[in-house]
């Protein structure tokens, strides 16, 4: 008996260079001649599995969130050029407003300026009148001042050269006196 099983260790053993008479791998099984056809068709099972896996699982998902996301992406550049425009549209008119706002503040300023010299030549044409009304006052009174004075030179002549008669031991006639003052004042 003994022979037979030493007998069938050498059978199996010839059957499998790959397996030592304990039954454990020699070496590296994947590296064994005898097992390449049944690594390969569990690696095709195993490809096929995982291909399956993927295809109908995994990349659905993944392309799923690709396409959510160029959404997103796709949305948020829409929405940026909209907020984009919105602001030239602000920008355009606040320089509008602003353009308005400059030409409202000049033209207020020139309404005030007009404003202003038109009370400023109010008030110098109301300055002239009274400097023309004092000035004819002022004329007046040299005026009458003049008369008077040249009304007090003759009284002062009269007097004088009534005097004068007087003293050198004649007779003043205040008729012939008046008519020669008068003469004289009058050139």
């Amino acid at each position: 008996m003994a022979t037979e099983t030493h007998g069938a260790e050498a059978a199996a053993q010839a059957v499998s260079a790959c397996v030592d008479s304990h039954g454990s791998a020699i070496g590296m099984p994947q590296l064994c001649g005898e097992w390449i056809p049944n690594q390969v068709i569990w690696l095709v099972i195993t490809l096929v599995v995982i291909f399956f896996v993927l295809s109908r699982i995994a990349l659905p998902r993944i392309a799923s969130v690709l396409a959510e996301r160029q959404g997103t992406i796709t949305n948020d550049i829409a929405a940026a050029e909209q907020l984009k425009r919105k602001a030239e549209e602000a920008e355009a008119a606040y320089e509008k407003a602003l353009a308005d706002a400059k030409a409202e503040a000049q033209a207020i300023a020139q309404k005030t300026r007009d404003e202003i010299k038109g009370e400023l030549d109010a008030a110098l044409a109301k300055a002239d009148e009274e400097i023309a009304a004092k000035a004819a006052e002022s004329a007046k009174a040299i005026e009458e001042i003049r008369a008077s004075a040249v009304q007090a030179v003759e009284d002062v002549a009269k007097d004088t050269a009534a005097a004068i008669v007087a003293a050198l031991g004649g007779q003043a006639d205040d008729a012939a006196i008046a008519a020669a003052v008068s003469s004289r004042v009058k050139g």
